[in-house]
């Protein structure tokens, strides 16, 4: 690269990083100013940079928080509701969990094990596995766009309260929504080529009477040395969830045969 090109990339840097200052100025509100209280300035910029394109327009509050995220509810500018997901700087102890879902799975070959690089890495994960999933059909949030540790996609409830979780749902027919569980689950097998590999009554949210499937940031591409071992322990939960509920459920080493089908997982 010449001189006079590293000077005009160095210039352009420059700009873009004033002109989201001032966008950061005027886009003033008590929740933004929550925002700035709690995240670094890495995440609001990646923040306002996604309302400088007119993918966010507004942030209005809080939907969920865990340990590792926080979820917070929006709006596009044509008044669309977003989730806005924001993984946060994790513990030792998270780190170490992560790198079981990542390493193995080859579409994550080369992994940098620094805090920030495995934070973005997790993120972009999720949006790629949200992204395999919905476009095999799988009943999961619609995934919008990604950046850095800042996740965007569809919002599953209403007027920024989260859809409820299947534990939280009283089923008038357990066993239908039993069926479209495992049929999400096949899809994402066998159309999507991933593994859930943390599914639980924790991470199904039960929206206008149909099961969706949220908090893929772990899946795993079932060419993973430990898909069929993850997969396994996913229709456990599942069979030892919908059995407490009056279903009659096959064993899960059944469930997994039927999942896979003739594919080899």
């Amino acid at each position: 690269m010449t001189p006079q090109k590293r000077w005009e990339k160095k210039l352009k840097r420059k700009e873009s990083r004033y002109e989201t200052e001032q966008l950061m100025k005027h886009k003033r509100s008590e929740e933004y100013e929550v925002l700035e209280e709690v995240f670094d300035r890495s995440t609001l910029m990646t923040i306002y940079q996604f309302m400088n394109k007119g993918v966010i327009s507004e942030i209005y509050g809080s939907a969920k928080a865990g340990k590792e995220s926080k979820l917070y509810w929006g709006r596009d500018k044509e008044g669309k509701n977003l989730a806005i997901k924001i993984f946060l700087t994790i513990s030792a102890e998270f780190k170490k969990g992560m790198l079981v879902y990542i390493q193995g799975d080859p579409r994550f070959a080369r992994v940098r094990k620094d805090t920030r690089s495995l934070i973005y890495l997790w993120a972009h994960k999720e949006f790629k596995n949200l992204h395999s999933a919905f476009e095999a059909g799988v009943n999961v949030p619609k995934p919008i766009a990604i950046s850095r540790n800042v996740l965007i996609m569809e919002f599953i409830g209403e007027n920024g309260t989260s859809a409820p979780l299947l534990r939280e749902t009283p089923l008038e027919n357990p066993n239908r929504i039993y069926q479209q569980v495992l049929v999400n689950i096949k899809r994402l097998y066998q159309k999507a080529g991933l593994v859930h590999a943390d599914l639980s009554e924790y991470n199904i949210m039960i929206w206008e009477g149909k099961p969706v499937l949220f908090d893929v940031s772990q899946a795993v591409s079932r060419e993973h040395p430990m898909a069929s071992e993850f997969l396994l322990r996913d229709l456990e939960n599942l069979v030892r969830y919908f059995e407490r509920l009056g279903v009659a459920v096959p064993p899960a080493r059944e469930l997994v045969k039927e999942v896979v089908g003739n594919l080899k997982g």
